[in-house]
């Protein structure tokens, strides 16, 4: 556990010291209204554990862990303006402390500043922008063309939440420069977390206690969104042994990766039950 807040706070002092470099002032500090009010960082941890698996270090994979929490970031902004969502990390939302205008201001900003940090390398750059484009095909499915049946919502979640994941993975690969073959297994365990991860966060939304969750729960139903409960008739518990099916499928893709760090293996091993059985 130790371990793993080391790399939260690396994470913590990488996003501090970029979000300060932002002009205007007001940007900087809408921007770090929004970044720096908590979140799990489990992307960018995420980023950092595949480095070190692969035999890097922390600080190789740092830039990419906080230019994947800044895109996340970016994201949320916007979800809780579509969802008209008032809370997040149990605060006021960006859209609800600041209006409609500064918060997309605000997400463009960050989506700006996490590009940034990716243009050193091609391949982190494609990763990455190949990662929104996923993410942006999600956003518009779920809005405007709903799934209808088990695969459509697993295609939507491996966009929504696996797609982010997955570039998560594969620019921790990227940073010490692991062969496509390597890189390419790392995506899939995360991609498959990112759906298990999708899954839980549905039930959760349908089932869970919002004093823990941060934010209002019941949502997916009150706005009509596409959950797995209501696109698949499955139970809470149903879904839950969908989600683990998932984290069956990311173990297997760790388990044909060579690892450097028995460590990192472990921790990337929590991590896919995790998805599964986190409670917020």
């Amino acid at each position: 556990m130790q371990d793993l807040d080391r790399r939260r706070d690396l994470v913590e002092q990488r996003l501090v010291e970029v979000l300060d470099a932002v002009e205007p002032p007001v940007l900087a500090d809408r921007s770090s209204d929004v970044v720096l009010a908590g979140g799990k960082r489990v992307r960018p941890t995420l980023v950092m554990l595949v480095c070190e698996l692969l035999g890097g270090e922390s600080d190789d994979a740092l830039d990419y862990a906080a230019g994947v929490e800044l895109v996340h970031n970016a994201s949320l902004v916007v979800d809780d303006i579509i969802d008209e969502s008032e809370l997040r990390r149990g605060s006021p939302s960006a859209w609800a402390a600041t209006g409609h205008g500064p918060a997309l201001i605000t997400s463009d900003g960050l989506l700006g500043e996490a590009l940034a940090l990716f243009a050193d390398d091609p391949r982190a750059m494609e990763t990455i922008t190949e990662s929104v484009v996923d993410l942006g095909a999600g956003e518009a499915t779920e809005l405007m063309a709903s799934p209808s049946d088990e695969a459509a919502y697993l295609e939507l979640a491996r966009r929504k939440t696996g797609a982010l994941f997955r570039a998560a993975a594969e620019l921790g690969a990227i940073a010490v420069d692991a062969s496509p073959e390597t890189t390419d297994a790392a995506g899939t365990y995360a991609e498959r977390v990112g759906v298990a991860f999708q899954i839980r966060d549905d039930v959760l939304d349908a089932t869970g206690d919002r004093s823990l969750l941060g934010k209002p729960a019941g949502q997916d139903a009150d706005l009509d969104r596409p959950s797995v409960l209501e696109v698949t008739d499955l139970s809470a518990a149903e879904a839950t042994d969908r989600a683990r099916e998932e984290r069956d499928r990311a173990l297997a893709a760790l388990d044909s990766i060579d690892a450097a760090d028995p460590a990192a293996l472990e921790y990337l091993r929590d991590l896919a039950s995790f998805a599964v059985e986190r409670e917020r």
